[in-house]
């Protein structure tokens, strides 16, 4: 495969995956697309439906897809699984899904994979590192879509508290895609300031209970979506967008995917999402920053909450 020739593998026609289709379609980084599901007919609609815009946007071919797609693959995007139900913890789906990314990367390892291999589904910490133990990659190709999404709404969130356009906005969410995420308030930054010395020339509100209010609706927006319509889909089609343009377009972007650390924030053998330079490849480097006290304590305990998940999922 050439670098102008990017093919891309989805495996899952729910929404997640097609949504993510829909969106990388209209953006000409990829020249082909297979999906691949168990729902063969499920998949002949969805090509027939996507297909049908073609004459609308860039040149890419997209087809229903086998397991043997993925070896030629730049990108392999895994969304398939149980979605998250209403009050339902996203490592209560655990054991079914981990069955389900099993017999996936098994049939995609057989293919003999040489691009980089996305893990969407959730918990999608745990199923990271599962498929690692199960493709036999190096750690940088097998990654998880991680608090890429989380990093985006604690932007937005941020972007609407303080009267500034979302992309002026840097900050990040660590740790577990989840309810122990650790919103990183040190390395938070508007207009190149701290955020805790932006609050203070802005004077607009009380940040410490401010930052904590929205610190909180970050972890519970997942909830709150699925509460109101059932799943969620379109912010993690973006999100997934933003992730497959770094890798294709080899930006050595900075975002948090979920990788493997080894000795990376002194912690080892886990999962979990920090700032990584994304290219090619997959992850390049890990930004191995310097966290403040209570945040580097947040972290580690959101390790310790992986740990503990993966240990309740049986071989």
């Amino acid at each position: 495969m050439t670098r102008t020739h990017r093919k891309v593998v989805v495996v899952g026609a729910g929404s997640v995956g097609t949504t993510y289709i829909y969106a990388l379609l209209q953006t000409g980084l990829a020249s082909e697309i297979a999906l691949i599901d168990l729902d063969a007919k499920r998949v002949e609609g969805e090509i027939m439906d996507l297909s049908h815009g073609l004459p609308f946007i860039p040149p890419v071919s997209v087809k229903a897809g086998t397991y043997a797609d993925c070896a030629d693959a730049h990108l392999t995007v895994i969304t398939a699984g149980a979605k998250q139900t209403p009050g339902q913890s996203r490592v209560e789906l655990i054991q079914k899904n981990a069955d389900i990314i099993r017999s996936i990367c098994g049939q995609i390892r057989r293919s003999g994979p040489t691009g980089v291999i996305l893990m969407v589904t959730n918990p999608v910490d745990t199923l990271t590192q599962l498929a690692l133990g199960h493709l036999h990659l190096p750690r940088g190709k097998v990654i998880g879509s991680g608090t890429v999404l989380d990093s985006a709404r604690f932007k937005y969130l941020l972007s609407q508290h303080c009267g500034i356009d979302a992309r002026n906005v840097h900050a990040y969410i660590l740790g577990e895609h989840g309810d122990s995420e650790v919103p990183a308030w040190s390395m938070t930054h508007i207009a190149g300031i701290p955020i805790r010395e932006y609050c203070e020339i802005c004077k607009v509100c009380d940040y410490p209970r401010h930052h904590e209010e929205i610190a909180r609706e970050v972890r519970d927006s997942a909830y709150h979506i699925i509460d109101y319509k059932g799943s969620t889909f379109y912010g993690i089609g973006l999100s997934l967008l933003r992730i497959s343009g770094a890798i294709l377009r080899n930006e050595h972007s900075v975002l948090t995917v979920s990788t493997l650390l080894q000795g990376e924030y002194g912690l080892q053998g886990i999962c979990l999402s920090v700032p990584c330079i994304v290219g090619e490849d997959g992850v390049e480097r890990i930004v191995d920053a310097r966290l403040a006290p209570e945040e580097q304590k947040g972290l580690e305990q959101s390790a310790q909450v992986l740990r503990s998940v993966l240990g309740k999922v049986s071989a």
